[in-house]
C-alpha cells in the first residue's frame, strides 16, 4: 500500500472485493458441479480451496482498518470501507456453505442418487446470480439492481421447500432413503442460507449507496432512512 494514493488503494480494495466473490461463486459451482458428477475429487479439491477464500477475507479486512486508521474517510468512502468490511464476512460465509457442500457431497460418495437432481442446481444458480449482480451493482452504485437481487431469494425458498418435501416423502416412503435424503437437505439448507448471505450483500450495497437502513426479506423491504450526507 506504500506509496499508493488513497483512491488507488479504494479500487484495489474493491478489485479484490470482486475476486473473492468469483472465487466464492466458483466454489459453489464445483460443489454443485462435484454433487450433479459424483466427482469425490472435484468435492475435495473445493472444501481445501477454501483455506484460499479465508485468507483473502483476512487480507482485505486489515486493509479495510488499515485505511480507516490512516485516512479517516467521511461520508461516501466511509459507507464503501464499511460496506467492504461486512460483505467480505458474508462472501467468507458463503464459501464456507460451498466448501460443507463439498463435504456432503465426499459422504454421499458413490451411491445412486436417490432423487433427480433439478431444483438444488436451480438454488445454486440463483445464488450465483445474486452474488455476481450485487458484486457489479457494489463498483456501479446501482441500488435498482441491488433491490431486485433481494428478490430472488424468494425463489430459492421456494425451491428449499420443494426439495424439503420431496425429500420427506422420499424418506417416508423407504427408511433406506434417509441418509442420502439428509444429506441432500443438508445441501439444500446450505443454498438457501447463501440466498440469505446474498440477500445480505443486497442490504449493504443499498446502504452504501443511499444511506437507506433497509431489511429486505420475503419480497417485502422496511424502510429506516438514516439522513447520511452524500
Amino acid at each position: 500500500m506504500a506509496g499508493e494514493s488513497f483512491q488507488e488503494q479504494l479500487n484495489q480494495l474493491r478489485d479484490d472485493i470482486l475476486l473473492m466473490g468469483k472465487m466464492v461463486v466458483n466454489a459453489i459451482e464445483m460443489s454443485v458441479d462435484a454433487l450433479k458428477r459424483q466427482d469425490l475429487a472435484l468435492a475435495v479439491q473445493v472444501a481445501m480451496a477454501d483455506e484460499k477464500i479465508d485468507e483473502l477475507h483476512l487480507d482485505i479486512e486489515g486493509r479495510c482498518l488499515l485505511l480507516l486508521a490512516l485516512h479517516h474517510p467521511v461520508a461516501l468512502d466511509l459507507r464503501f470501507i464499511g460496506t467492504a468490511l461486512k460483505i467480505i464476512i458474508d462472501l467468507e460465509r458463503i464459501g464456507d456453505h460451498a466448501s460443507n457442500i463439498a463435504k456432503v457431497v465426499v459422504s454421499i460418495g458413490n451411491e445412486p442418487l436417490i432423487k433427480r437432481l433439478i431444483d438444488i442446481p436451480l438454488m445454486a444458480d440463483l445464488g450465483k446470480v445474486m452474488i455476481r449482480e450485487n458484486l457489479t451493482a457494489y463498483v456501479n452504485r446501482d441500488r435498482e439492481k441491488a433491490l431486485k437481487m433481494a428478490t430472488l431469494d424468494n425463489s430459492i425458498n421456494t425451491y428449499f421447500t420443494k426439495v424439503f418435501n420431496e425429500l420427506q416423502e422420499l424418506m417416508a416412503k423407504d427408511p433406506k432413503n434417509i441418509k442420502q435424503a439428509t444429506y441432500l437437505l443438508f445441501i439444500a439448507r446450505y443454498l438457501e442460507r447463501i440466498g440469505d448471505h446474498a440477500t445480505n450483500l443486497s442490504e449493504m450495497i443499498v446502504y452504501m449507496i443511499t444511506g437507506e437502513r433497509l431489511e429486505l426479506k420475503e419480497g417485502h423491504v422496511e424502510t429506516k432512512l438514516l439522513n447520511v450526507k452524500n
